[in-house]
């Protein structure tokens, strides 16, 4: 799977998340501090953060309830 893969699906989960509300790339950008063109380079796959894939392979190690404890305590520290 590539990096971009993992953005969209995370993307659309998001937007499932807001009763199926389209979420714009600027909208998401805004949220997760970056400028749009990183986030839409992201999408497009022409550019690739290392870490994405890593962190979510970790993720992928984790049983459900892991996964929203260790998500919930990344969440906290961005608060």
């Amino acid at each position: 799977m590539e990096t971009k893969d993992l953005f969209n699906i995370l993307h659309n989960a998001y937007e499932s998340q807001q009763n199926g509300q389209k979420v714009s790339q600027k909208k998401m950008a805004d949220k997760l501090g970056l400028s749009m063109r990183t986030y839409q380079d992201w999408k497009l796959g022409n550019s690739n953060p290392a870490a994405a894939k890593a962190v979510m392979q970790i993720l992928g190690f984790l049983d459900d309830d892991e996964i929203i404890r260790v998500v919930r305590k990344i969440n906290s520290l961005g608060e």
